[in-house]
């Protein structure tokens, strides 16, 4: 189930330069994807001064990319499995690249909203790229290339907040966005030229009833976690959108069971070994988005605190830095742990780093080289728990649905992410006390978010070690493959 049919064996030194540069080109697509929804960072305290708009309509150049992408991931890997993943990825890329463009060329909040929301659809990236890296790679190379791809996101999240910081401090802020959709442009030619079209395919007519129930229905979800802290988690507007989700969804659910083709296969997700995969998931995604979250705020907060640090947005960006090189240099073993243990056994085990880099933010946050050891242990275990994430995937779905199933998972995590904002939120908010006038969260309040993350994700590991194992995996996978081995070098002789 893992190929969908069998491909010449070819060394890599002897494939062509176009197949050599398949993985390096979608890797950079996947930095280039978080790089794109990183950037406005360092922009949203001075937005409403750029654009005389206000705070609130400025936040929205940061949910109308949650919300698109949230919605838009496993809509479009469900059209990547029928139609062609790289048609999908290219037009995924496209939008982004224009998005970036009319960011560049507007200054209009409207403008920038749309603008932003189009970019969400490159959110689909690393689902899209893992699925044909899946049906391209053979099974020795698979596991490495899936594992770099998965960490892609923390790579161009972490190269992102600083390069846009020093674009924004010693340029005007539309420079950013131009050299970003250099980059985009760069990317979609890239991907045309180097990425071959997967044969596999899953005939079929497009669920487009179903596309617009789930949408409607995360919509109504994530608007409401987002917006709960702004709004009040008892207004009647966020009580009404709980609610909206709960009928949308659930009609949704029905409409999916009685459809033949659906846009997302239920009675698949209802299997342990994917159904736990997207739980520990959404787990893993709120674990991991507590890091950069609180970090961030941490070491910008004034010195009059006690423990903040006073350092600028380009120095909080360094401090993430290393989080970010760590990612690229622990994906490989990711993949070594996965092969040999198989990747349920990774994913149960980055989780639990990311605990004990959370334990190590509890005993120190005051000194800097702690929050950046603490931070990069963290960063660690969401190496190991993220590459581990889509092996899982690949390993318990068809083939031709690898696109959408991926792309669930992803929507998993951004929930995940989108909840753990929101609780973050919710525990600062609740904790301040007054330093020069103005209300800052307390250290307390901080510990206080590094305990709850820490919480999730030892229950990620935990729904992790649930998962049932893995068939074939060790010495027994070793063995087969030198049979395979034994076998075609009878062939050869032959």
């Amino acid at each position: 189930m893992d190929q969908p049919g069998p491909r010449p064996r070819t060394t890599e030194a002897a494939a062509p330069l176009r197949d050599r540069l398949t993985i390096p080109v979608l890797a950079f697509g996947g930095i280039l994807m978080a790089v794109m929804q990183t950037v406005v960072v360092p922009l949203l305290p001075d937005l409403p001064r750029l654009t005389g708009a206000s705070p609130g309509a400025v936040s929205w150049t940061v949910t109308a990319t949650l919300l698109s992408g949230a919605v838009l991931t496993p809509v479009l890997g469900r059209a990547g499995d029928m139609y062609g993943k790289r048609r999908v990825l290219t037009s995924a890329l496209v939008l982004m690249t224009i998005g970036s463009v009319m960011c560049a060329l507007s200054s209009d909040i409207t403008v920038l909203i749309t603008a932003r929301a189009l970019q969400g659809a490159a959110a689909s990236v690393v689902p899209l790229s893992i699925s044909i890296l899946r049906d391209e790679l053979p099974p020795e190379r698979r596991g490495s290339a899936v594992a770099l791809m998965s960490s892609t996101v923390g790579i161009g999240a972490a190269l992102g907040l600083p390069l846009a910081a020093l674009v924004v401090q010693y340029y005007d802020w539309h420079t950013m966005f131009w050299l970003t959709s250099a980059l985009g442009a760069l990317g979609v030619s890239a991907v045309w030229w180097a990425v071959k079209e997967s044969p596999v395919r899953e005939p079929g007519r497009f669920d487009v009833l179903g596309a617009l129930g789930l949408a409607a229905g995360l919509v109504c979800l994530l608007l409401g976690v987002s917006q709960g802290g702004q709004w009040g988690w008892g207004s009647a507007r966020v009580l009404g959108l709980f609610a909206a989700t709960v009928v949308i969804l659930g009609l949704w659910w029905w409409q999916q069971l009685r459809t033949a083709k659906p846009l997302v296969d239920l009675r698949l997700v209802s299997r342990p070994r994917v159904g736990l995969s997207h739980v520990a998931a959404l787990l893993t995604g709120f674990a991991f988005y507590a890091n950069s979250l609180v970090t961030a705020q941490l070491v910008q907060a004034p010195k009059a605190t006690g423990y903040g640090l006073g350092l600028s947005i380009v120095e909080t960006g360094l401090c993430l830095l290393p989080g970010g090189v760590t990612m690229l240099l622990f994906s490989p073993l990711s993949a070594r742990i996965s092969a040999s243990r198989g990747p349920r056994i990774t994913l149960a085990l980055g989780a639990a780093v990311i605990a004990c880099g959370y334990v190590v933010r509890i005993a120190d946050s005051r000194d800097l080289w702690m929050i950046i050891l603490g931070a990069t242990v963290v960063s660690t275990g969401t190496t190991l728990a993220y590459s581990a994430l889509p092996t899982l995937i690949l390993r318990a779905v068809p083939a031709e649905q690898t696109a959408s199933a991926n792309g669930v998972n992803v929507l998993m995590r951004t929930i995940g992410q989108a909840t753990s904002s929101a609780a973050v939120a919710a525990v600062l908010v609740h904790h301040t006390s007054p330093v020069g006038g103005a209300l800052v969260p307390t250290l307390h309040g901080y510990l206080l978010a590094f305990g709850m993350a820490c919480a999730v994700a030892l229950a990620a590991s935990a729904a992790a070690l649930s998962i049932p194992g893995d068939h074939g995996t060790g010495a027994t996978r070793r063995a087969r493959g030198r049979i395979r081995e034994h076998r075609d070098e009878a062939l050869e002789g032959a």
